[in-house]
């Protein structure tokens, strides 16, 4: 009765394929519709909305991270729904621990970025010069930064951590499913602006990351607090965030001449310091999280 009751091997990848598709699909097509309507509303509101909505940097990055969060997350919904899948078994609702997990992931992204640009500074040509602005307006941008990134980390940890990984844990393993979503997250960045070959193999080990998160204490929000602090500890140093310059006010990050280790212009993921930091943290991770024995979130 037991093997009766258990779904196949065969049958569970062939849920999981049909509803990665599903999902896919249905959060493009959200995503795009949602997208369509802010950006025409902003065009019709008048030139001063438009410019700051076309600034890749602003408005832009803020309506394609909630555009691309509303419509992955309805996306979940209905694809569990069908699948007949709890928020429990997605990793969003968890007996306890999701806001501590969030909170030290967040620290621990910003505290590793801020490792990969200060080893830089140290030895690969790296350096901050100061500009004219003031200490308010620093604290002012990186404030906003923090509005504008928090959307977009949480959409795409959604898009590549949520249902995806849950669905492909269960069919394929554990390891095979944070190995083929960190590849997808890393071609889905290849086409950032100033990307290199380096850049996406750093993307690709941070998704490995990323995905380990995903099954430590409190699910997807340590992912999605990792993600943010990472992105978040980037542009508070004033560096390109995967090819995209916010530029912060009274400093400015210059990544001197030495890419191959800094990054150069797509910023400190681009390097090799970042290939080390990232492969040595996801070594240590998946020791802690990955090969022990679970431990529950509450």
């Amino acid at each position: 009765m037991n093997d009766q009751a258990t779904p196949s091997r065969g049958l569970l990848l062939f849920r999981a394929v049909a509803g990665i598709v599903a999902f896919g699909l249905l959060g493009i097509s959200f995503t795009q519709v949602l997208g369509f309507l802010a950006f025409t509303g902003a065009k019709a509101a008048g030139d001063s909305l438009w410019n700051w909505v076309k600034d890749p940097g602003t408005g832009q990055l803020l309506i394609q991270g909630v555009s691309t969060a509303v419509g992955f997350l309805v996306a979940t919904a209905l694809v569990a729904i069908v699948l007949r899948l709890s928020w429990t078994d997605l990793r969003w609702r968890r007996a306890g621990g999701a806001g501590r997990g969030f909170a030290i992931a967040f620290v621990l992204g910003a505290i590793l970025v801020g490792l990969i640009l200060v080893l830089g500074a140290s030895v690969g040509g790296a350096r901050w010069v100061p500009d004219p602005a003031t200490p308010g307006s620093y604290a002012a941008r990186i404030g906003v930064a923090l509005l504008l990134l928090a959307p977009a980390a949480f959409a795409e940890e959604v898009a590549f951590r949520g249902l995806p990984l849950v669905l492909l844990d269960r069919a394929a393993g554990r390891n095979i499913a944070i190995g083929i979503m960190a590849l997808l997250f890393a071609l889905a960045h290849s086409r950032n602006p100033s990307v290199t070959t380096l850049g996406i193999g750093n993307i690709c080990v941070a998704g490995l990351l990323l995905g380990i998160a995903f099954f430590a204490p409190g699910g997807i929000w340590t992912a999605v607090g990792f993600h943010l602090g990472w992105n978040w500890g980037i542009t508070a140093l004033d560096a390109p965030v995967s090819g995209i310059d916010f530029q912060i006010p009274w400093i400015n990050y210059d990544p001197g001449s030495r890419s191959w280790l800094t990054g150069g212009k797509f910023g400190p993921e681009g390097g090799l310091l970042a290939s080390l930091v990232l492969v040595l943290a996801t070594i240590v991770a998946s020791r802690l999280v990955l090969y022990k024995k679970p431990v529950a979130d509450s």
